[in-house]
């Protein structure tokens, strides 16, 4: 069920978390739309990941607040997300912060991937830009029956596959042997 919240009313780890994702909206890139979107994620160690929208002049080829931010957490090994916060607002006239931004249908499908990694049902705050505006949902309520990895028997498989990645890095990180000392031939 979509909860609305009051700002007030939230811990201050989901109050520090929707600050941001508003305060990341500043760095969208979107002279095409003039629509700016934050999206920040918080793993369960309540480090917070931000990421900024941007637009390209392809259209197709833009990407999603929410993308940027659950990417930047999985560079940093940041797995275990458990909430993200949505906020957006048209920067450009006519100027409006009081619309609910929520994720695309695409993004809901990145965050529930990303919620089956964490064993965890991502919480998701979808915000106005002058958060007057709340909506708190699980990710399996904003995307019910969702494909994901159970789907195709990989919801154990992860970890394996992981430390398999992990070991390659580790491997092809370890120092070359020193080059051998150049011969010098006296004329």
């Amino acid at each position: 069920m979509i909860k609305p919240r009051h700002f007030a009313e939230l811990s201050d780890p989901d109050r520090r978390l929707i600050d941001s994702a508003r305060g990341v909206s500043a760095n969208a890139y979107a002279p095409y739309s003039g629509f700016a979107v934050g999206a920040a994620v918080r793993t369960k160690s309540g480090k917070i990941f931000t990421g900024a929208n941007l637009e390209n002049a392809s259209y197709g080829l833009g990407m999603c607040a929410e993308v940027a931010a659950i990417t930047a957490a999985n560079s940093a090994n940041g797995y275990d997300i458990e909430a993200i916060a949505v906020v957006g607002h048209k920067f450009t006239p006519p100027r409006d912060a009081s619309q609910v931004v929520t994720p695309c249908g695409r993004c809901r499908q990145l965050i529930f991937e990303a919620s089956q990694v964490a064993g965890v049902d991502v919480r998701v705050f979808s915000c106005s830009g002058d958060l007057a505006q709340i909506h708190e949902a699980a990710i399996s309520e904003l995307l019910p029956d969702a494909f994901g990895p159970q789907n195709l028997g990989l919801e154990t498989v992860w970890p394996q596959i992981r430390a398999a990645l992990i070991g390659s890095v580790a491997e092809w990180q370890e120092p070359a042997a020193p080059p051998a000392d150049p011969v010098f031939v006296a004329k």
